[in-house]
């Protein structure tokens, strides 16, 4: 990997080991490790970043031996959204390349209906944060329809082991899934 790369693996092995408990110092720090990588459009591998003409792709970038943070790329093909989903752990999405934008929502838990809220469009070097205990429910879908786009995130797991939500946007239902990998 980028000795870039490898700065921001390094800070975030400390960072999870000093706060592993504590969500609002790990968001906060974290965002700003995260920032200043993706300030920098030089150190991604071009394999972590080749879209699919069809879905979005999610690249393990690093994985914590003890799974206590993974990074993986996000490859936005022209056009490509998630279904409306939840993470179940803490999160940290950093725009590489281009654009991306997440909607919000907040679902009643009696009845499952699900409302929009606050609407992000995330630029290059922008971070925002997702946790259940700050809201975590969005989707995601790339700003452009003639372009690929690219996010790093980070996640307070093996993202690609966690059981997570989609959710019907008619109904609020929700429906288990478990991401994993394109590599």
């Amino acid at each position: 990997m980028h000795p870039r790369f490898d700065t921001f693996i390094s800070a975030m092995t400390h960072l999870t080991r000093e706060a592993r408990h504590d969500e609002p110092r790990l968001l906060r720090e974290g965002a700003q490790l995260l920032a200043e990588l993706v300030r920098h459009d030089d150190w991604l591998d071009d394999r972590h970043a080749m879209p699919h003409p069809q879905f979005y792709q999610q690249y393990l970038l690093h994985r914590a031996p003890d799974d206590s943070f993974s990074v993986v790329s996000f490859v936005w093909g022209p056009g490509q959204k998630t279904p409306i989903h939840d993470h179940t752990v803490w999160g940290l999405i950093g725009m590489l390349r281009n654009a991306e934008v997440s909607q919000a929502f907040e679902r009643d838990e009696r009845t499952g209906t699900l409302t929009s809220t606050e609407q992000v469009r995330l630029e290059p070097g922008t971070v925002e944060a997702v946790s259940p205990a700050i809201g975590d429910i969005h989707q995601v879908v790339n700003a452009f329809d003639d372009r690929v786009s690219i996010s790093i995130h980070v996640y307070g797991a093996d993202i690609g082991k966690v059981r997570r939500h989609v959710f019907d946007p008619a109904t609020g239902a929700s429906r288990e899934f478990v991401s994993g990998y394109a590599n």
